[in-house]
């Protein structure tokens, strides 16, 4: 009967006491507890250290497919978001514990100790020299780099519209010609066309003129640049 009446857990405490003592338990655990800190510990050291690592070793064969990334595609949604793509010792926020979950697991399936990570995030996630949502990047060969994880939330939908005009020089004079081209039709110009008959193309040129000279003087004198100068750069500009 009592046998009957013992639970799992009865028996699986029976089980450890054949192989284990309590003490020994505790011994076990506290040691593999504590080369997990170490490894932790690490880790992070390798995320707020500088690195000239351009490649890791890989099983490729335990690879996702799908977070493989090349420079160039990384550039582009840099440039389109306006974001850095800067070492991750540069950034200034918290690492996730998950993100660093997931590079304790990535170093034991492919056997290997990982270095050179980078982050996508906006430029003040960043302790930029001379100054939403991160992404950890670390590097596979080739300017090919693997995504290990993505926290916060996502960018907003309206970021790539709001700076697509400073996504570089072109696209800043198509916005200038634009507004302009808006103000010109806007503006009245019965009575100045009756002495100047190119007053529309006067006013356009005016008005060209003075939007490149005023946003480019404003632009200039904040400290800022154009996304696709910006993206990998690891100096302040806003």
């Amino acid at each position: 009967m009592l046998l009957n009446n013992k639970t799992l857990v009865d028996e699986l405490l029976i089980s450890r006491k054949k192989t284990l003592s309590e003490e020994e338990l505790l011994q076990e655990v506290y040691s593999i507890l504590k080369q997990n800190e170490i490894d932790r510990n690490q880790i992070l050291d390798t995320l707020k250290s500088e690195s000239s690592t351009k490649s890791n070793e890989f099983n490729f064969d335990l690879l996702e497919t799908d977070k493989i990334f090349h420079e160039n595609q990384i550039k582009k949604v840099c440039i389109d978001y306006r974001l850095r793509f800067l070492d991750s010792a540069l950034f200034k926020n918290e690492i996730p514990e998950e993100a660093i979950s997931k590079i304790t697991a990535l170093e034991k399936n492919h056997d290997t100790k990982l270095d050179g990570f980078k982050i996508v995030a906006p430029s003040k996630a960043f302790e930029l020299k001379n100054y939403d949502d991160p992404l950890l990047f670390v590097p596979i060969g080739n300017n090919y780099y693997y995504l290990i994880h993505k926290w916060g939330t996502d960018l907003s939908w309206y970021r790539k519209l709001m700076v697509l005009p400073i996504r570089n020089i072109a696209l800043f004079v198509v916005f200038c010609l634009m507004i302009s081209l808006i103000g010109t039709y806007f503006t009245p110009t019965n009575n100045l066309s009756k002495s100047v008959s190119l007053a529309p193309v006067i006013i356009f040129l005016f008005m060209f003129k003075s939007m490149v000279g005023t946003v480019g003087y404003y632009f200039f004198m904040m400290g800022k640049n154009f996304n696709d100068v910006i993206w990998n750069r690891p100096f302040k500009e806003n």
